[in-house]
C-alpha cells in the first residue's frame, strides 16, 4: 500500500493523541495535540496548509488542510459523532488538488475512526 509504513506511524500518533484527551474537545485541540505528536515522533508536519484549487489553470478556490505530514500525506481532523460520505469525499478533493496521494481522515468521536484515501497523479491530468 502507497506510504504505508509512513502511515502507520500517523495512526499511532494518532492512537496516542485519542488515548490520552478522549473524545470531547474541539478539531483544534486534537490538531495542536496530533501536529506535537507527530513532531516528537520525527517526523515533519504542518498545520492548516493552504490548498489552491484550479479549474483551466485559474485559480477558483482555496482549501486549508488540517495537517500534511512529510508533504506526502494529508490528515484531515474530525471531532463529530460518526464519520460520513461527505467527509471522505473531502479528502478526495484535497487529493485531486495535490500533488499529494494518500489521505487520512481522523475522527476523534466517541469512538475513534480512520479513512485511507488514495487518489493516485496519474489519475490527475485531467484537472489542471
Amino acid at each position: 500500500m502507497l506510504h504505508s509504513e509512513l502511515t502507520e506511524k500517523i495512526i499511532q500518533c494518532f492512537y496516542t493523541v485519542y488515548n490520552s484527551l478522549g473524545f470531547g474537545f474541539l478539531e483544534n485541540v486534537y490538531e495542536k495535540s496530533l501536529l506535537k505528536e507527530l513532531k516528537e515522533c520525527g517526523l515533519n508536519a504542518d498545520s492548516q496548509v493552504p490548498i489552491n484549487v484550479f479549474y483551466k489553470k485559474e485559480l477558483v478556490g482555496k482549501y486549508f488542510a488540517d495537517i500534511i505530514v512529510e508533504d506526502i500525506v494529508i490528515v484531515e481532523l474530525k471531532a463529530i459523532n460518526r464519520l460520513s460520505a461527505e467527509h471522505e469525499v473531502q479528502i478526495l478533493n484535497y487529493l485531486k488538488a495535490t500533488n499529494i496521494e494518500v489521505g487520512l481522515v481522523f475522527n476523534f468521536g466517541s469512538k475513534p475512526q480512520i479513512k485511507r484515501k488514495i487518489y493516485t497523479n496519474d489519475r490527475k491530468r485531467h484537472l489542471n
